[in-house]
């Protein structure tokens, strides 16, 4: 029974090894060598080029401006939702869940349809002066639509297993609501915020989907990353797309490392609990 049992389990780790290398490494493998095909020069030169300059400096834009909104949300949210019963929690908490349902391109679409010239508010903005689509601001709320949930569904369950008597007994003790916070509930949670954060960054660089439909593509002024990869390859510039396309998974594999670190934290931080506890 034992030795079938690690029979067993030798063929899964094979087959999830297997499954890894040829989803995950070879196409980074692949990405990487055609990026310095031709050398380090041209390398440097595709991702410095001001096409390029200009989407890498947007995608870091709107990671820049969606992830500490979404910090404040998420925090907000959970805070609600975990703290406080109300009628249409249930509902609120299914609302937080729509984009992980909804494809990204549909939400590309309903923006257009609200916000574009010829939208529901499109006219009425466009007599205002805003421009919401094919501009940043559009960006932007693609970007918030498809990040909207990560940092939220992080914090829920996690508040949910502390409970509440921590802050209950410092509010008894006479501490004031903002103290508390910061005192108690923050450093309670930081480490799997500072992971929702990470996994929204993350969503936030290679968002493709809705940000392609409100963008208009503009290139040097509303391509992102993402769009840029495309448009190169789309050109036969094989090396170029592939030169931005592994400074994205640069990028990528940067929050991977960080996302190991944070686990590595969790993980030591629970030990350490147990053992004063022991």
């Amino acid at each position: 029974m034992n030795s079938r049992k690690t029979w067993s389990q030798h063929i899964l780790i094979i087959v999830a090894f297997l499954f890894l290398g040829a989803f995950l490494l070879l196409p980074l493998i692949v990405i990487f060598a055609g990026a310095f095909s031709q050398g380090l020069t041209v390398f440097l030169a595709a991702i410095t080029e001001p096409a390029a300059r200009s989407a890498i400096q947007l995608t870091l834009l709107v990671t820049v401006i969606t992830v500490p909104l979404q910090l404040l949300f998420g925090l907000s949210a959970a805070w609600l939702l975990t703290k406080f019963r109300f009628r249409g929690r249930q509902l609120l908490i299914t609302l937080i869940e729509v984009p992980f349902a909804v494809s990204p391109v549909i939400a590309g679409l309903v923006f257009i349809l609200l916000y574009g010239v010829h939208g529901f508010f499109g006219e009425w903005l466009q007599a205002q002066g805003f421009q919401i689509i094919f501009a940043v601001p559009g960006i932007v709320l693609a970007t918030m639509f498809v990040t909207l949930p990560f940092i939220a569904r992080e914090l829920i369950p996690l508040m949910e297993a502390q409970g509440s008597e921590a802050e209950e007994a410092s509010l008894t003790l006479g501490a004031g609501g903002w103290r508390t916070f910061w005192h108690v509930t923050l450093p309670a949670i930081k480490w799997g915020l500072l992971y929702g954060v990470i996994l929204c960054s993350a969503r936030a660089i290679g968002e493709f989907g809705a940000v392609s439909v409100v963008s208009g593509r503009i290139r040097g002024q509303t391509n992102t990353m993402p769009l840029h990869i495309e448009i190169l390859y789309n050109e036969y510039q094989f090396t170029a797309s592939f030169a931005v396309a592994a400074l994205m998974s640069l990028f990528a594999l940067v929050t991977i490392g960080v996302k190991q670190w944070v686990e590595w934290r969790q993980k030591r931080r629970s030990y350490d609990d147990l053992t004063e506890q022991n």
